[in-house]
């Protein structure tokens, strides 16, 4: 089996209703340019809030590795 590289990038996905479906949509999102995505890892989760401190969207930052292709 040949050696293989893997690229590492950050992304934010938000939805207004879960920390699930935020990193789903990041997910899905990055699927629609990218091939061969292997892990997402979920860094960080967090809330964005509207001036009287009601939730607005769930937010969260994945890193997102896929196979290198580049020369």
């Amino acid at each position: 089996m040949a050696d293989s590289v893997y690229k590492v990038i950050e992304l934010i996905g938000t939805s207004t209703e879960s920390w699930e479906k935020a990193a789903a949509a990041a997910v899905g999102r990055a699927g629609e340019s990218l091939r061969d995505l292997r892990v997402a890892e979920v860094v960080k989760l967090d809330l964005q809030l509207d001036a009287s401190g009601k939730v607005e969207a769930y937010r969260a930052k994945l890193n997102l590795s896929f196979k290198f292709e580049g020369s």
